[in-house]
C-alpha cells in the first residue's frame, strides 16, 4: 500500500443530540462544494441515514467511520480511502463528543475518532438557553480530554444580536474561537423517524431543498475561510488507505479455479449479485458493494419496489436495510419479484439479508404477504432495540464460517415470531448472551448489521458460492 498524502480535514461535534451537528455538518460540506472544492463527507457511527444527506451536499459518497464495528485500527485506512482525490474531509460526530459506545469507555465516540484521525473539532453548542454558561460548557468540554483538540465553536439558536454579542463576549477568555452563529429563526425543519431523519431516497426533491438552504445558513453564519484553514491544520496520517482488492486479497487464498470449460469473464468466473435499493432498501456501507466487487462480483443494483426481475443471471442477493414499515405494502404488491426471490432462494443460492432484508425474506410483516423464504412472520413493535452486539457464527453459511466473530448494530422496532426449524445465524453476548437470525441452504438473515471491512473473507466467502452454488 502507498501512504496517502495529508487531507485537511474537521469533526463537526457537539456535547448532546440535538444540538444541530447534521445541519452544521451538511451545510459546511454543501457550502465548502459550493466554492469548488472537492469534499468528503464521513459521519461517525453506523447511521445510515446522514451520509445520504452528505452524498447530496459533496456529489461524492457518504462514508461512515465506526471503532467499534471495524476497529480503531480501520478508522484512519477507511477516512483516506473515501478521501482520495480530494481537497477538504468534513466528519459528522455522534450523539455527544465524548459519549461512545455503552460500557466501553471512549471506543466509538466522536472524540475517539478524532483523535484517530488527528483532526481538529468544532463544538457546536445550541445556545439557545444560555448567554455567559456557554464559556464554562465549552471550557469544561475543551479541557476534558487533552488529546482531542476543539479548534472553534459555532453557536446554534442564538436569538438576536444581543444574545449573539452576550455569547461571543463570554468565551473571548475560553481560548476557543467562535467560527460561526446560526439563527433560532433560520433552523430547517428536516422531518425525522425514530433516531435520524427520513432517509434521502423517501424524499429526494425535499432533501435537496434542504441541503441547499443548510448551505446558505452555514455560509451566512459561518467563516468559511477559517473553518478551512483549521481543517488544513490538520497533520499527515501515518496510516495507508484501505484498498477493497487488498482486503479481500489477505482475507485467504486466490480465487478458486474456474470450472472446467467456464471462460475467463463468463457469468461463472464473474457471478452477478444482485444487491437491493431503491427506497426500500437505503441501509448499507459503500464498502460492501466495493468488497463484493474485488472478491470478483458483478453487482447489480436493482429496485424492489419496482423491478419485476431480479438482474439478468443472479447467481447471489444482498438485501440491506431500511423501514420497512413505511414500504411493506409496496413490497408485498410486488408479487412477481417476490417469488422470483423465493425461487432464487430454494435453489440454494446465497442470500445475505440484514434487518429489513431479513422481514423481506419472512411470510409476512403485519399481515403483508411477503416472500416466503423463511418460516416466520414478523411485526411492528412499540419497542426500539438499539445497540451494538459482539456476534460469533454459530455454524458454517453462505457468508461466514463457524466461529467467524464480527462486531454488529441492532436498530429495529419489530419482532420476528419463527418456527423452530432453521438454525441461527450468530451467537450475541452483548448485552446478554443470545441467538439470533436464520440459516437455511444458502440463505443468511439476521438483525444484525455488520461492517464488512472488518472481515472482508465474508464478501470472499459469499462470492465464491455464488459461483459453485
Amino acid at each position: 500500500m502507498v501512504t496517502s498524502p495529508s487531507v485537511p480535514r474537521l469533526v463537526i461535534a457537539a456535547p448532546c443530540s440535538g444540538s444541530g451537528k447534521t445541519t452544521v455538518a451538511t451545510g459546511l460540506m454543501a457550502a465548502l462544494a459550493g466554492r469548488g472544492l472537492r469534499v468528503s463527507p464521513h459521519k461517525v457511527g453506523p447511521d445510515y441515514i446522514d451520509p445520504g444527506y452528505h452524498a447530496l451536499a459533496t456529489g461524492r459518497t457518504g462514508r461512515n467511520l465506526d471503532a467499534y464495528l471495524c476497529g480503531p485500527e480501520l478508522v484512519a485506512p477507511l477516512f483516506l480511502h473515501g478521501a482520495r482525490g480530494c481537497d477538504l474531509a468534513v466528519v459528522e460526530g455522534v450523539t455527544g463528543l465524548f459519549d461512545g459506545a455503552a460500557g466501553q469507555g471512549e471506543l466509538a465516540s466522536t472524540a475517539h475518532v478524532a483523535k484517530l484521525l488527528r483532526a481538529p473539532v468544532v463544538l457546536v453548542v445550541d445556545a439557545s438557553s444560555q448567554s455567559r454558561s456557554v464559556a464554562a460548557l465549552v471550557h469544561g468540554f475543551a479541557s476534558w480530554d487533552p488529546q482531542v483538540r476543539i479548534g472553534g465553536v459555532i453557536l446554534n439558536k442564538v436569538a438576536s444580536d444581543r444574545h449573539e454579542a452576550l455569547l461571543r463576549e463570554a468565551l473571548e477568555s475560553s481560548g476557543v474561537p467562535v467560527l460561526g452563529a446560526l439563527r433560532r429563526t433560520a433552523q430547517i425543519d428536516t422531518p425525522s423517524r425514530h433516531l435520524g431523519l427520513v432517509p434521502v431516497a423517501e424524499r429526494r426533491s425535499a432533501a435537496v431543498e434542504a441541503v441547499a438552504a443548510m448551505a446558505a445558513q452555514v455560509a451566512d453564519g459561518c467563516d468559511l475561510e477559517a473553518l478551512a484553514a483549521l481543517a488544513r491544520g490538520a497533520g499527515p496520517l501515518p496510516d495507508a488507505a484501505w484498498d477493497a482488492a487488498e482486503a479481500v486479497a489477505a482475507a485467504g487464498p486466490g480465487d478458486p479455479p474456474r470450472p472446467a470449460g467456464a471462460p475467463a469473464g463468463s457469468p461463472s468466473a464473474r457471478p452477478v449479485v444482485a444487491v437491493a435499493g431503491g427506497e426500500a432498501f437505503t441501509f448499507s456501507y459503500a464498502e460492501h458493494a466495493e468488497l463484493l466487487a474485488a472478491a470478483g462480483a458483478e453487482v447489480a443494483v436493482f429496485d424492489p419496489l419496482r423491478d419485476e426481475r431480479l438482474p439478468e443471471g443472479t447467481a447471489g442477493l444482498v438485501v440491506g436495510g431500511g423501514f420497512p414499515e413505511v414500504h411493506a405494502a409496496g413490497l408485498s404488491a410486488n408479487e412477481p419479484l417476490r417469488g422470483r426471490v423465493a425461487e432464487l432462494a430454494l435453489s440454494g443460492a446465497p442470500v445475505a439479508a440484514e434487518c429489513a432484508g431479513l422481514l423481506y425474506l419472512c411470510r409476512e410483516l403485519d399481515g403483508q404477504p411477503l416472500c416466503g423464504v423463511l418460516d416466520a412472520t414478523a411485526r411492528m413493535s412499540e419497542r426500539l432495540t438499539l445497540g451494538y452486539r459482539d456476534a460469533v457464527a454459530v455454524g458454517d453459511s453462505s457468508l461466514a464460517a463457524a466461529g467467524t466473530r464480527m462486531r454488529g448494530h441492532e436498530f429495529h422496532r419489530t419482532v420476528v415470531e419463527p418456527d423452530a426449524g432453521s438454525d441461527p445465524a450468530w451467537g450475541l453476548s452483548v448485552p446478554v448472551r443470545r441467538v439470533e437470525g436464520f440459516v437455511q441452504r444458502g440463505v443468511h438473515a439476521s438483525y444484525l448489521h455488520t461492517h464488512w471491512a472488518s472481515a472482508p473473507g465474508v464478501a470472499r466467502r459469499f462470492v465464491e458460492r455464488c459461483r459453485t452454488s
